[in-house]
């Protein structure tokens, strides 16, 4: 059968973009406070699913809701399973956006919104890809299933609950990273360190910090920080050596007094957790300011370590667990949540992502020794291994042909820092829909699509699901 993807796919252009604005208007933000039984992880990131599930079903699909965490969107026929893993729920927005982050705004050929390109406008792409092999009646020698998530940008709650219920897929992708082919991930640890007080005196100081707070979320870079101080002596002094310190640094930042006691902000840049340089992390910046004034005891180890073992090094360097490999480089550290109270000490959040050959256990007990120096543990870890599909993997081969034959360019084999859903799979790979050559925004403000991307997109993974449960 000779099908004109592309011309498939710009039959349904309009209806397309619609269907990703109805998604995108949804604020499927993670929100645990306001969860319920019916609504595990919030009512928002619920209606996105059912949302999707009610789309299919009215597009003639097969639904499944699984516990209002997952869910899936079938068609086909056969013993085999092909499966396409995407996500519904998004990080929070942010601040400094030009648009409206949950309106879906087209302009200037792009379309606008959190989630745009991770993961609603490639999932919807995914969704059209399906839709158009269904609607053309293909025979088809494999079921094709697509997996929804609600909780990728966080705990992965939903797949794991997903799959102690539901088949394995036997192959599949997720539209959720780069184009041309993900095969290998880098293995992501999310943990704290967290400040044993029993070390400490109440020692007196000039001043005191009574609180200091960054981030939301492991795997994003924070971009604003504060700070709360019990000045002993006049607060001119430490203002000024603020300003010298913001101007120093090229940072934005603010002070004021509130309640007799001295606050203090930062400024930086988010960015996702996966290359930590590419962003400015504020909750360290800020830190670093702390750690020079004089304070004391539990407050002054805590921002020494901080500033020590973590600023402008991403790499583990000085913590002495820097490592790379030839299949997916570098080790990464991201310092997603610091916090430090009088009363409980200091914590720090940290998102891990490390090499496929990377041994895991002797990295933590060569960095163990930095925590017993400064009175830190480890609390509430949690580990995604590893992922890597061979080469010559047919999955590989058959998304490679249909990647050259829709763009005219090589379909070279990438890795990543970032870890999707196709990790869940023995036999999967991270497959689209960030092309090569455009800025990777995700987790930013301003996120957004190029329509034309997400149109080839679709044309890709409609021919995509025809190679690999169509074709025998």
């Amino acid at each position: 059968m000779n099908i004109n993807w592309t011309e498939e796919v710009e039959k349904r252009k309009d209806d397309l973009i619609q269907d990703l604005q109805k998604l995108l208007q949804i604020r499927s933000v993670l929100d645990e406070e306001n969860s319920t039984e019916d609504a595990p992880l919030g009512k928002e990131v619920k209606e996105a699913l059912v949302h999707l599930l009610e789309l299919g079903e009215k597009d003639g699909f097969t639904p499944k809701n699984v516990d209002n965490l997952a869910g899936h969107l079938e068609f086909g026929e056969g013993e085999d399973l092909l499966g396409i893993l995407c996500h519904v729920d998004v990080v929070p927005e942010g601040d400094g956006w030009s648009v409206d982050p949950y309106a879906g705004e087209v302009k200037d050929g792009k379309i606008y919104a959190r989630g745009a390109i991770d993961d609603k406008g490639p999932t919807m792409a995914a969704y059209y890809a399906m839709k158009i092999v269904k609607e053309l009646g293909v025979p088809l020698h494999k079921r094709v299933r697509m997996i929804i998530g609600t909780d990728e940008e966080s705990e992965w709650r939903c797949v794991s609950h997903y799959f102690q219920k539901e088949e394995m897929p036997s192959m599949g992708f997720a539209p959720d990273a780069d184009f041309p082919i993900i095969y290998a991930e880098k293995g992501i640890a999310d943990y704290d360190l967290v400040q044993d007080l029993s070390h400490f005196d109440q020692g007196k100081s000039d001043l005191e910090v009574l609180t200091f707070e960054s981030g939301r979320r492991y795997n994003m870079v924070p971009d604003f920080a504060r700070a709360s101080l019990l000045l002993q002596e006049d607060h001119t002094k430490t203002v000024q050596y603020f300003e010298t310190f913001l101007k120093e640094q090229e940072l934005k930042g603010n002070y004021f007094i509130e309640n007799g006691n001295l606050i203090l902000e930062v400024e930086g840049i988010s960015v996702h957790g996966m290359e930590p340089n590419k962003g400015r992390n504020a909750g360290l910046y800020l830190a670093v300011f702390l750690s020079s004034l004089n304070i004391s005891g539990a407050a002054k180890s805590f921002f020494d370590f901080t500033k020590t073992y973590f600023f402008q090094d991403s790499r583990g360097k000085a913590l002495g667990i820097q490592f790379q490999d030839d299949i997916t480089g570098e080790l990464t550290i991201n310092v997603g949540k610091l916090s430090f109270t009088k009363e409980s000490g200091g914590r720090l959040g940290l998102n891990m992502r490390y090499p496929v050959t990377f041994e895991l256990q002797k990295g933590l007990d060569v960095m163990k020794e930095a925590l017993i120096k400064y009175h830190f543990v480890i609390e509430n870890f949690s580990d995604s291994k590893p992922h890597h599909v061979p080469e010559d993997d047919l999955l590989i081969q058959t998304l490679k042909k249909v990647y050259e034959e829709q763009t005219g360019e090589e379909g070279k084999l990438l890795s990543i820092g970032g870890g999707t859903y196709a990790r869940s799979l023995a036999s999967g790979v991270a497959f689209g829909a960030l092309f090569p050559g455009r800025e990777d925004i995700a987790h930013q403000k301003d996120e957004y699509m190029y329509i034309e991307d997400l149109l080839k997109a679709t044309a890709i993974y409609a021919q995509a699901i025809y190679e690999l449960a169509a074709k025998q």
